[in-house]
C-alpha cells in the first residue's frame, strides 16, 4: 500500500535510542542520503527497517489506560502478532505488520472491537532504527505452541527478560508531562502562529539535548508530546499546549536491545503485570496501576504517576 504523503510520524529520544517510524518514502528521501554521507562507523549504527508497518488509531475513551493496554494487545499477543504500541495525547495507535493486517481485524474484531473503514484509518510507515530493526516483545523456541492465556504469555514474557538479565531501569530525574499541540481552530485569527509557536518549542528542546522526548504527528489530530517538564518552558503554553503541566509521569524503561527480531508479547506482558501484578500483597487494596506505554524500536517504556512508581517496580520486578 502506497501513502502519498506522511500519516503518521513518530520520533522519539530515549536514554536507549532515537527511534523514527516514518513512510516509506520520507524515510527514502530524507534518512538515506544522511546516513549514506556518515562515515562507516556511524554508518553502522544506524538502520532502516525492512518491514512494512500499519497502524491501527484507537479512540482513548472508555477503559483506563492500563486496561486498554491490555485489552488491545493481548489477542494479537495471543495470536502471535508482534507489535508497537504508543500512547498519545488524544488516542492510543498500535503497529502491526503489514502482513498481519487481516488477522490483525479478525483478533480485534472477536473482541467486539469495531473498525470505521475510512482513507485515514491506516497509514504505511517504515522504521528507522538505532543499532537494528526488532519489535518490542519476547522471543519463543522454535516448536514452542502459543500461550493460551494472557496469564501464561506473561510468565513467558518475565522468564524471558529474567534470562536475558532485563531489568526495569528508573532515571528520577526524567521526569514527563504529556500534551498536545492545540487544534489552528483554537486560534482561528492567526492559526499558523499556533504552528510555528509548537515547532519553535520543539527546536528549543532539541538544542538542549534532552533525555527523553517523543513527538506524534498524524492528519486526524493535533500533534501529541511527551516532554520533560523543564522543556516546557520553550512554549508558550496557554497558546499552544493542551494538558495538564503538574501530572508528572516517571518512565520506567526496559531495553530491549538484546531480545531477538520475530517475537511477541512484551506489550501485552507489562500491561498484564501491572493490571494484575500491582493488585497483589503490594497493592494494599488500591486499584491497579494507571499506565501508558511507548514502544520504541528496541525499547518498551511504561510511563506511571511518581506516587505508582514504586508499585510499578515491584510489580515488574516479581
Amino acid at each position: 500500500m502506497q501513502v502519498a504523503e506522511p500519516r503518521f510520524v513518530n520520533i522519539s529520544l530515549t536514554p536507549v535510542e532515537c527511534s523514527v517510524v516514518c513512510s516509506k518514502k520520507s524515510a527514502q528521501e530524507l534518512f538515506v542520503p544522511i546516513i549514506a554521507s556518515l562515515e562507516q562507523r556511524s554508518r553502522n549504527e544506524v538502520t532502516i527497517g525492512s518491514e512494512d508497518f500499519v497502524v491501527v488509531q484507537v479512540d482513548g475513551q472508555g477503559l483506563d489506560a492500563g486496561q486498554r493496554v491490555l485489552e488491545l494487545t493481548s489477542p494479537l499477543a495471543l495470536a502471535g502478532i508482534s507489535i508497537f504500541f504508543i500512547t498519545t495525547y488524544f488516542s492510543d495507535y498500535i503497529l502491526v505488520p503489514l502482513k498481519s493486517r487481516g488477522e490483525v481485524v479478525r483478533a480485534l474484531q472477536e473482541r467486539g472491537i469495531l473498525f470505521e473503514e475510512h482513507p485515514n484509518a491506516y497509514a504505511t510507515p517504515s522504521h528507522h532504527r538505532n543499532i537494528s530493526s526488532g519489535s518490542s516483545s519476547f522471543d519463543v523456541p522454535p516448536g514452542t505452541p502459543p500461550p493460551a492465556s494472557v496469564d501464561e504469555l506473561q510468565k513467558r514474557t518475565f522468564a524471558t527478560l529474567k534470562r536475558q538479565n532485563i531489568t526495569p531501569k528508573v532515571d528520577p530525574q526524567i521526569r514527563l508531562i504529556q500534551c498536545a499541540g492545540r487544534s489552528p481552530q483554537d486560534l482561528p485569527s492567526d492559526p499558523g502562529a499556533m504552528e510555528h509557536g509548537l515547532y519553535l518549542g520543539l527546536v528549543k528542546c532539541l538544542v538542549e539535548k534532552p533525555q527523553f522526548l517523543s513527538v506524534t504527528l498524524t492528519d486526524t489530530e493535533p500533534p501529541s508530546l511527551l516532554l520533560q517538564k523543564e522543556s516546557v518552558v520553550h512554549f508558550d503554553q496557554e497558546e499552544v499546549l493542551l494538558g495538564s503541566k503538574e501530572d508528572i509521569l516517571i518512565p520506567v524503561i526496559l531495553d530491549l536491545r538484546e531480545l531477538p527480531l520475530e517475537s511477541t508479547g512484551i506489550v501485552c506482558g507489562v500491561a498484564g503485570k501491572l493490571v494484575g501484578g500491582s493488585m497483589g500483597p503490594l497493592s494494599h487494596g488500591l486499584p491497579p496501576v494507571e499506565m501508558s506505554y511507548l514502544s520504541t524500536a528496541r525499547a518498551g517504556t511504561v510511563m506511571v504517576g511518581e506516587a505508582e512508581l514504586d508499585r510499578t517496580i515491584a510489580a515488574l520486578e516479581m
